[in-house]
């Protein structure tokens, strides 16, 4: 796990410095190259910090959290990357769209689809030994989702330090608008199938979310207690991807059903 291994604190104005290089990335529309280098003595944590200084600088302005995103949920993927874990991401109220709405031109860099199954809270989850049964407990509603992935680095050129620094490569989100209750359905059984412009493109199931959907949001549940900032109320938890991600260049059309929970749909407009 090589890429966890730190040795040495990236300074506070080197991760500012990033921090800020990602943020003008996603306000001029034009990705940087990637920042793996410059936070290869760091390893996570600091990329995490450069995570969370964006967190707060987007707070600033007056962007609201209503939930947080998982990533990295396939396991050839970590070993990909080189990590035996997940990463997580903040969502913030205008990453959120409703069925039917368009994914604006422009809004996200370099976009890619990918379903979901998305947990909505009805408890928060404030400590670290947070059981499963509690976590199922904590469950209001589930929904089908597309999130829209971008990356503010060039070409997807990325390792692990390059996606979590930049949100763990978050773009958008849109749910379904039919609420299932947990109980009736069996989440690592079902069954997802993605369409882009009328043709197949991403087939998998709950299973390839960590074996169940539910074990990646228990790892998140956990992690954001460890770090002071627990999961709420009301707030959206995306679980990570059923399938392969897709480009979603302008004009595409994304239709996702997942078995148990129903359709989602997503158009991008033309530029």
């Amino acid at each position: 796990m090589t890429a966890t291994i730190e040795t040495a604190p990236v300074q506070p104005a080197g991760i500012a410095e990033l921090a800020a290089r990602l943020r003008r990335a996603e306000r001029d529309g034009t990705p940087v190259e990637p920042i793996r280098g410059l936070l290869a003595d760091g390893g996570i944590s600091a990329a995490y910090d450069v995570q969370r200084t964006n967190e707060d600088a987007w707070i600033a302005e007056g962007r609201r959290v209503v939930g947080r995103k998982i990533g990295l949920t396939s396991r050839a993927v970590q070993a990909q990357m080189g990590v035996d874990q997940p990463d997580f991401g903040v969502l913030f109220a205008d990453m959120c769209l409703a069925e039917g709405e368009a994914l604006a031109a422009g809004a996200v860099l370099q976009p890619r689809v990918e379903a979901e199954v998305a947990l909505v809270l009805k408890k928060d989850l404030p400590e670290p030994d947070t059981t499963l049964t509690e976590l199922i407990a904590a469950v209001d509603y589930l929904l089908p989702a597309i999130e829209i992935v971008g990356s503010r680095i060039t070409n997807w050129d990325i390792s692990i330090l390059d996606t979590i620094a930049d949100n763990a490569s978050s773009g958008q989100i849109v749910t379904g608008t039919r609420p299932v209750t947990p109980s009736s359905i069996d989440l690592a059984a079902a069954g997802m199938v993605m369409e882009v412009n009328g043709t197949v493109e991403s087939v998998g199931s709950g299973a390839a979310c960590l074996g169940h959907p539910y074990r990646a949001a228990l790892w998140l549940v956990r992690r954001m207690a460890e770090l002071e900032r627990p999961l709420k109320a009301g707030e959206i938890v995306m679980t990570g991807a059923l399938g392969p991600m897709v480009a979603f260049p302008p004009g595409a059309n994304a239709v996702v059903n997942i078995q148990g929970l129903g359709q989602v749909r997503i158009k991008h407009e033309e530029k």
